[in-house]
């Protein structure tokens, strides 16, 4: 968001008077930015770049950033419950009951309510909340809570149209620009850090060998041509991956790719019928915000398990897990606070592109630790500390061949291996 925010207030498109064309050269640029940008993890997946890259990761490098993936995200859970108590303390009870305490309940031998804790949460608390907005609760309430607490908010499902097909470049061309171009890289660097911590994450969740090194690249790649695909259909924001998914995979314990072809048929579904997508954007934010409490915590918890392969006695391990994990929380702190105070980064030349490329990667966490965790692991008494960072464990699992289980995990559906052989 930090690029595309920047893109918006660039002083070549605030100056047009007119709010829709404005409008139309604003998502033009951020189009044009994205596509550009993409190039970046299509080459390093496809190339195999970032395969060569993962070498230098070890299960030590990796607990700062696979848990500050999920860490990194902590202003998006209570706080923003905090904002509406009333629904959103009762979804993180009914979440936790549902998917733990309650996990053990079977109707016809399937833990029903363990597998569709979420759905069962969410189906109740929204009723419970479109209740309270019927029932007239939030009509004397600030503006700031009816925002956060109502169901009917703007209008969403009564302007929305019926059906709304949406197609590339329907915005117009898109329109090229440097600095813009340089920003979005940024980003994109950003999401491909954050992806690989996540990619590890669901391998564990999963009950999966940890990808190896071609398989994550390859994941980047097909990434690289999701954010193409939005630069090119103008979604406004590009693609990455979703933390809270990961969460859900480890809540649910269902790690079948069955589950997301399905999901991505019901997205395509609902994108094209708006009275749908309305009526699920109706849902207030608080209500996620409960749920990533749990599911954000659940990745983190999952880069701390890493631990369990270094050696932990080590004062050289203890020193890179401290460091990275407090300068990976502190420093995006830093950056977000001052942001909030000067309204522009700290990084604030006249060059607009250098300012977003520094800004957008010290805003995130896992970004942040990935640096100077990868950093220290690698020029820090490497030479002599194999064991202590847990290399015997982890080098098994780099190549395809490593483990003869990861053909069961990472094999190509569609006999698509014959296109993208395994290394």
């Amino acid at each position: 968001m930090v690029p595309i925010i920047s893109i918006i207030h660039d002083t070549s498109l605030t100056s047009i008077e007119d709010n829709h064309v404005r409008f139309l050269n604003t998502m033009r640029a951020v189009q044009g930015a994205l596509i550009v940008a993409s190039s970046i993890q299509i080459i390093l997946g496809y190339s195999q770049m970032w395969a060569i890259c993962s070498r230098f990761f070890s299960p030590l490098g990796m607990v700062p950033v696979i848990a500050l993936v999920g860490f990194g995200l902590f202003d998006r859970g209570f706080p923003v419950v905090g904002r509406c108590v009333e629904i959103g303390i009762p979804m993180l009870i009914l979440f936790i009951a549902f998917s733990q305490y309650l996990k053990n309940f079977l109707t016809k031998q399937l833990p029903i309510l363990e597998r569709f804790a979420l759905l069962i949460s969410i189906t109740v608390i929204w009723a419970y909340a479109h209740l309270l907005t019927a029932s007239g609760a939030y009509k004397h309430r600030p503006e700031l809570t009816q925002l956060n607490c109502r169901t009917d908010k703007a209008n969403l499902i009564s302007s929305a149209p019926w059906i709304k097909i949406p197609y590339p470049l329907q915005w117009g061309a898109p329109t090229f620009d440097a600095g813009h171009a340089f920003g979005m890289m940024a980003a994109v660097l950003v999401s491909l850090i954050e992806s690989t911590g996540a990619y590890k994450a669901a391998s564990r969740l999963a009950s999966a060998t940890p990808p190896p090194a071609h398989v994550l690249s390859r994941g980047i790649g097909w990434q690289g041509i999701g954010i193409l695909l939005d630069g090119l259909f103008g979604t406004l924001t590009g693609s990455t991956v979703s933390v809270e998914n990961v969460g859900l995979l480890g809540s649910t314990r269902v790690g079948s790719r069955r589950v997301i072809q399905i999901s991505a048929g019901f997205m395509i579904f609902f994108s094209i019928l708006g009275k749908f997508g309305a009526l699920f954007a109706s849902i207030p934010f608080t209500i996620f915000a409960a749920v990533y409490c749990v599911l954000f915590g659940l990745v983190a918890s999952v880069g701390l398990s890493f631990l369990q392969f270094t050696n932990m006695n080590s004062m050289r391990n203890l020193f890179i897990t401290g460091v990275a994990l407090f300068l990976g929380l502190s420093v995006p702190e830093y950056f977000r606070e001052y942001t909030a105070k000067a309204l522009h980064g700290p990084a604030h030349t006249r060059g607009e592109w250098f300012n977003d490329f520094l800004n957008t990667i010290f805003f995130s966490s896992p970004t942040v630790a990935l640096i100077i965790a990868v950093f220290l692991d690698n020029t820090l008494d490497y030479k002599d500390s194999a064991r202590d960072r847990g290399m015997p464990w982890w080098v098994k699992f780099r190549t395809f061949k490593g483990d003869n289980r990861n053909e069961e995990f990472y094999t190509l559906p569609f006999n698509l291996n014959r296109f993208f052989p395994p290394s």
